[in-house]
This record gives C-alpha cells, structure tokens and sequence, in this order.
C-alpha cells in the first residue's frame, strides 16, 4: 500500500527506516483480535531503526544522525514503512556496535524488560528473580538486565533452548517441559513473566513472603491480583510505553558489553507474510526483523 510520506510536527523527527522489528501484538492486531486501531486498513510497528532525514523540527536530532526506539506505543507509529515521523524524545541515538538490524529489535522487548524489573520490581543487587519465557525476546533481554542489576537469575525455558538462555547470563534453567519450576525454584523475590496461562498464578508458590510478579502477559486480570494480595504478594502488570530514560539506561548496557539482542531471522519487506507466521508458530528465540 503506498501512503503519503508523514509530516512532522514540531519536535519530530523524519525517521528514514532501515530495520523494523516485529512483536507478537502485531500478528494479533492484524487478525483483528484487538480493536486498537478501529478497522482496517491501517499500518502494523513500532519498533524502528534508521537515519533522520530532512530538517529536524527538534534541537535533538540532525540530519544524518542513527536513531532508534518505539514512537508512540500504543497509539499507532506506522513504523512498517519507509519512512516514520516520530518524536524526537521516543528515540535515542543507535549505539555504533549495533546494527540497524539489532537496533530495531530492542525497543519494545528491551523497555518491556527494564520497566518490569526496575520501575515495577525494583530489583536489587542479591535479588533471586525468575524469567519466564527466558528464550523469547522479552526473555533473554530480561536475563542481561537483571544480571547487570547483581541479582541471581533463573528463567524458564525448554530444554531445546537451554544453551541459548545460558548464554545469556542465567544463573539457573528450568526446562519447564520436563520439571515443574514449583517444584524446582523457591525464596524468589521478583518473578517477571512472559508466557501467561497459568503460569502467574503458580508462580505465588515460589515467591518468598512480600515476593513480587510482574506480568507483562496478564496485567489486566484482576481475579490474579486480588489473589496475590491476599497473600500478602505484590502483583505488577506491565503495559511497556516509550521511555527517554529507560531508553538511554538500555543504550549504556549495550555500550558496556552487558546487553546484546539476538535476532533469529531477517525478512525482506515483501515477506512480511512470512514473518507474521513464523511469530505465530510461538516459541521463537529472540527476535524478527523486517529489513527496508
């Protein structure tokens, strides 16, 4: 579909895209299964990484300078396309050791991560937390940051992916195909969960007394929370928006060697199709990513 080229407003950018990164909302957006966006047609993305071009209605950009970040989530960025105006404050300058590629993956996943751990769970050095989901793209970045923060990890993930999340810093794996992690974990202070079903609600078993989950997957199920609490567990859901400092916090991780993105495949535009199946078979390791 070819759409006007955007116009920025003041304090906007022009955004040239080089790689866009895809997440699991999309394909349901698509599907229709969220009315966020009213009736179709309409333009999928928020992750986005690329050059600004044009004169910059910002003192924070200029011509030429590689950005990166997730415009206006969730109000629509129209990132699938070639060319995105957005904000200048949701975007920061792409670390020179990332590609486009890479960049464009970190956004979402990566500000999902940090506002779990730190903004919501204010985890700590010495902190016991649980990832689930430790293979997926929220997963793996959350294993880095809570290890960058001094805490012990543990994260869920299947057996196939053990070595993958290994590598990732987790100090423990659960391959949550074969063991019961209520059986296998216990004393966690921070649980941040990625899958849903059921999952949340087993993990009161393994928090210690006052012991917090985040829930990027439920955050709307207030029958959970009401059960938490009576428990005398806190209960967190968190619903990412953009974030200039979390933003930043992200970039000095990648800068210090501490956080890095795995990016499983990369798609042509034209095979966007492809992309959104291969998202919708599940249990993916890392991230896909459009290329421009």
């Amino acid at each position: 579909m070819d759409a006007p080229e955007p116009q920025p407003l003041p304090t906007e950018v022009l955004v040239r895209v080089k790689a866009i990164g895809l997440n699991p909302l999309e394909p349901r957006l698509r599907a229709g299964e969220f009315p966020l966006f009213g009736q179709p047609p309409f333009i999928l993305g928020w992750d986005i990484s690329g050059v600004v071009e044009g004169l910059p209605q910002t003192w924070r950009f200029r011509p030429g300078d590689e950005v990166f970040g997730m415009p206006l989530f969730p109000r629509a960025a129209n990132a699938y396309a070639e060319i995105v105006a957005a904000p200048a404050l949701h975007l920061a300058r792409k670390p020179a050791s990332l590609s486009h590629v890479e960049a464009s993956a970190l956004p979402v996943v990566g500000l999902t991560a940090w506002q779990g751990l730190v903004d919501l769970g204010g985890v700590t050095e010495g902190d016991r937390v649980l990832v689930h989901g430790g293979g997926g793209g929220i997963g793996h970045v959350a294993i880095q940051i809570a290890k960058s923060l001094g805490a012990h990890v543990i994260a869920t993930a299947s057996g196939s992916k053990r070595e993958f999340v290994e590598g990732f810093g987790a100090d423990e794996v659960v391959d949550y195909t074969a063991v019961d992690f209520t059986e296998a974990v216990s004393d966690i202070d921070v649980v941040l969960d990625t899958v849903g079903g059921d999952t949340a609600e087993r993990s009161l078993k393994v928090l210690r007394p006052g012991g917090h989950l985040v829930t990027a997957v439920a955050e709307e199920d207030t029958e959970l929370a009401a059960r938490f609490e009576a428990a005398g567990m806190r209960f967190s859901g968190i619903a990412v928006d953009p974030d200039p400092v979390a933003l930043r916090r992200l970039v000095e991780l990648v800068e210090q060697g501490k956080l890095r993105v795995h990016v499983q495949e990369t798609f042509p535009f034209e095979r966007i199709a492809d992309a959104h199946r291969l998202i919708e078979s599940g249990h993916l390791q890392g991230k896909l990513v459009l290329t421009v």
